[in-house]
């Protein structure tokens, strides 16, 4: 995929689960200002899937977009069950990264309604340091809900 380049597009039905060899993903959605908020980051050795699109055949309330040139590998749900059934390690891969996603949203959620701004930074900075270092400022903030000018300032102490 070449940079800036949609993966899915709010509207559509999420038919893949996407894994990313190389590169960077992030997931949005446009409110009613046309602010975007990013809800998630995928890079190397991860996933990326609007899961409730893909499980109920649903428009996507999600854009995801390429961040940079991506190389991608992509599988139906129907492909993915045949390939677990048939080699042990893939079932072993699509269980653990499953049971992280699942582990990342609740501590994802929990940051979101019981932590300050700083405490959300800082705990970003411990849990995923390369974000810092492979995204944007605008991006961050907008993946912790908070605004520019305020992370300059987590970043300055």
């Amino acid at each position: 995929m070449r940079r800036r380049q949609y993966l899915l597009q709010e509207g559509d039905i999420c038919r893949y689960l996407t894994f990313v060899s190389s590169g960077a993903l992030n997931m949005y959605n446009l409110n009613d200002r046309g602010y975007e908020a990013i809800i998630a980051f995928s890079i190397e050795k991860s996933l990326m899937v609007d899961r409730e699109s893909m499980e109920l055949q649903t428009a996507s309330v999600y854009n995801i977009e390429a961040i940079e040139k991506t190389q991608i590998f992509q599988l139906t749900t129907g492909q993915l069950v045949t390939l677990s059934q048939t080699v042990p390690a893939i079932a072993e891969m699509v269980r653990l990264q499953n049971k992280q996603l699942a582990i990342d949203t609740q501590k994802r959620i929990r940051a979101a309604i019981s932590m300050t701004a700083e405490e959300r930074f800082h705990d970003l900075i411990a849990c995923n340091p390369e974000y810092i270092q492979r995204f944007s400022q605008n991006m961050i903030g907008s993946y912790l809900g908070i605004k520019v000018e305020t992370l300059s300032r987590f970043r300055k102490r």
